[in-house]
């Protein structure tokens, strides 16, 4: 097994140094532009702006007062792209180099058996996988922190954010790693499953992402004023751009139907139609976990399923 994870190592430490090497180049971007951040909320030139998706302005010139938060959002998106990255460059050559090349008969030749070759192989990349996303997406949390859900950062809701931290950018790294593994054990080329490994991780992060647009799995919440009272502010909530009126037996009737905003011709319209209140759709902040959660279990169970399926396909396809 020494000798199996000895070659592991040596087919897979450049991997690991670019890795490494792109960990440390996220992190000094980091450290640079959150000093610059902090730097700018310390001059007091946002002491006024509060929470909610409204821009506060400059006194001077009426522009939106705005953070830098363009590098920020590089970051998150190569969070997103890193099952693709991973599964493609690592994940599908992990088994399937050896096998195309043929060197896997030589090391199963020296009293190393299918399972173990497997794990020298696997142990490495999952743990560099691991640390590697693990590490990028807490250092994407601790850059955002300080301009989190304000208008003149980022709010949890973009996707940048949403889907470029948290717990579910390690699972997602080890969906791509599995999924680019188990294509590296089917297809005779690794030419070929960096392609499919590039096909199956790129729609399946479209999906999550689709998924969240339509909050098919995390719904939203309803929230109700009564009569022409002002609706409650919507600040950090994450609206789904539906409103409307409620009428006396609980109808959800579109907004349009009473088309202003308050006072007497709103108060008239709605008495004339019979409407008793208006809402709003909206997913709380707090529905950030929730979406971080969903997508964990998923992305996770799906990594873990398709491992399954490669430990049980090497007896036929080694």
């Amino acid at each position: 097994m020494k000798g199996s994870l000895w070659l592991a190592w040596r087919q897979q430490r450049v991997l690991v140094g670019i890795g490494a090497a792109a960990l440390v180049v996220a992190a000094a971007i980091a450290a640079y532009y959150r000093s610059g951040m902090l730097d700018a909320l310390h001059s007091g030139l946002f002491d006024d702006c509060g929470t909610g998706p409204l821009h506060c302005s400059r006194s001077d010139t009426g522009l939106p007062l705005l953070l830098d938060v363009e590098p920020l959002k590089y970051l998150g998106v190569l969070n997103i792209a890193l099952p693709v990255v991973i599964g493609v460059f690592w994940g599908a050559p992990l088994l399937g180099r050896d096998r195309e090349l043929g060197t896997h008969r030589m090391v199963l030749a020296q009293s190393v058996s299918r399972g173990q070759w497997f794990a020298s192989r696997s142990a490495l990349a999952t743990a560099t996988t691991i640390a590697l996303s693990g590490l990028l997406a807490g250092v994407f949390s601790w850059w955002w922190r300080p301009a989190a859900d304000r208008s003149y950062g980022l709010f949890w809701y973009d996707v940048t954010a949403l889907s470029g931290s948290g717990p579910r950018v390690v699972a997602a790294a080890l969906f791509g790693l599995a999924s680019g593994t188990l294509l590296g054990l089917l297809a005779r080329r690794v030419l070929a499953a960096m392609g499919l490994t590039l096909l199956v991780t790129g729609l399946t992060t479209l999906l999550l992402e689709w998924a969240h647009r339509t909050r098919l799995l995390v719904p939203p919440h309803t929230y109700v004023s009564a009569g022409i009272l002002p609706k409650s502010p919507m600040g950090e909530k994450w609206s789904t751009g539906t409103y409307g009126l409620i009428t006396t037996g609980g109808r959800h009737d579109d907004v349009l139907n009473c088309p202003f905003p308050s006072g007497a011709e709103l108060r008239e319209c709605m008495a004339t139609h019979g409407y008793v209140a208006r809402f709003y759709e909206a997913n709380p902040a707090g529905d950030y976990w929730t979406f971080q959660w969903t997508d964990t279990a998923i992305l996770g169970g799906l990594a873990v399923a398709l491992t399954v399926v490669t430990v049980l396909l090497l007896r036929r396809r080694v």
